[in-house]
């Protein structure tokens, strides 16, 4: 059995009424992973402008 089955599983022993609470708690976990993916692309592209301009950045630093 795969994970999404038994997860599938697991939300048919679920009580109709606790359902729109899992619901939000679902969305709210997918908004948060996709909150963090952004973060970590601009921490990347940060990353990457850092490197690109670390000549820049010394010869700043030294004058």
């Amino acid at each position: 059995m795969t994970l999404k089955e038994q997860i599938i599983q697991e939300l048919e022993q679920i009580p109709e009424s606790q359902l729109n609470e899992l619901l939000q708690v679902v969305r709210f976990f997918k908004e948060k992973c996709q909150d963090n993916s952004q973060d970590s692309e601009v921490w990347q592209a940060y990353l990457a402008s850092k490197r690109e301009r670390e000549e820049v950045y010394r010869r700043l630093a030294d004058s």
